[in-house]
């Protein structure tokens, strides 16, 4: 009997999936051998972003049986190396790893050369950090409150971050808007210039990450007033949260995570997941993350996702609401 026309399309339809699927499957069970891994630092050496993709690549290299070598790809607070990975082939051979920044750089930048939801993918959040407000060791901030009270003065109160729309100035903002409390923000070019001021007294207050401030604080030259996570940070375990200081749910991390071309096969998108979450259990990995500051995430790309499209959202209200512009 001869075969109906609808159930002719569906067979082709069939065969044409089938035909597609069998070389992604096949990719996907041949990688990585084809070529070594490249992981995109996307910003310049000696920052967080470069150290959490070089602890990373000789452990996955390791587990793996393929190099993974790491390229810095800094600017335009990251978006150029994200840009580049953006526009990588989609065959497993190119990731991203990015710092909270990506979260930023849609409502920050304008005419991005990337859709950040669209064109890449997450494959795991690393971790997250708080960031901590400090001051130096002779000012007259001595808590958290001396702050707040500086702030709902006439005078207001100054403090530095390592860029204009960086996650620290936007925190700032934030708190600045939702608490009536007039900050004024003094941009820095990174964290080493602005610590080199904050120690020195040249800035009052500094905004950064655990990673960048806590060795200042070790050596008694900066006082930490308060820490931006929901939770107090572990190792500042004596640091108030700005949430548990008159600002309920107030919570602005720090983070890391690598991110895949969108057209890598889903199947790589997940061996690679699996294979981090493997390292990022790695005692010798794990103790160095926690020493940088950073409290270890892990989990699945669609946890990863849920989390750094949060933070877009959230960010580009405190931007477009105080009107930040980038340097």
């Amino acid at each position: 009997m001869p075969m109906n026309r609808h159930a002719l399309r569906t067979l082709c339809v069939l065969a044409a999936a089938t035909a597609l699927a069998v070389p992604l499957s096949a990719l996907a069970q041949a990688w990585p051998s084809k070529q070594p891994i490249k992981l995109v630092a996307v910003f310049p050496p000696g920052g967080s972003v470069d150290q959490v993709a070089r602890l990373l690549a000789p452990t996955l290299s390791q587990q793996l049986g393929q190099n993974v070598i790491v390229e810095n790809k800094g600017g335009a607070s990251g978006s150029i190396g994200a840009a580049a990975v953006a526009a990588a082939p989609g065959d497993g051979y190119t990731f991203a790893a990015v710092f909270d920044t990506h979260g930023v750089n849609p409502s920050l930048i304008p005419n991005l050369p990337f859709d950040s939801k669209k064109d890449l993918v997450p494959v795991i959040l690393i971790g997250t950090s708080p960031m901590v407000l400090a001051t130096y060791a002779a000012s007259e901030f001595k808590t958290f409150a001396d702050v707040v009270a500086a702030a709902k003065s006439a005078k207001g109160a100054s403090f530095g971050s390592i860029g204009s729309g960086s996650l620290g100035h936007l925190a700032m903002a934030l708190l600045g808007k939702s608490a009536g409390l007039n900050f004024t923000h003094i941009p820095y070019k990174g964290g080493g210039p602005l610590m080199t001021d904050a120690v020195a007294g040249h800035v009052p207050l500094s905004i950064g990450s655990v990673f960048v401030t806590k060795p200042h604080i070790d050596s008694k030259r900066l006082r930490p007033l308060a820490v931006t996570t929901s939770k107090r940070a572990a190792d500042l375990p004596d640091v108030p949260t700005v949430a548990e200081s008159g600002f309920a749910g107030f919570e602005a991390p720090a983070w890391w995570a690598i991110l895949a071309p969108a057209k890598t096969p889903p199947e790589i998108v997940k061996r690679m997941n699996e294979e981090i979450n493997k390292a990022l259990k790695n005692p010798d990995v794990a103790k160095r993350l926690d020493a940088q500051g950073i409290d270890v995430a892990g989990g699945t790309p669609e946890a990863a996702r849920v989390f750094i499209e949060r933070q877009m959202d959230i960010w580009a209200k405190v931007v477009k609401d105080n009107n930040i512009k980038p340097d």
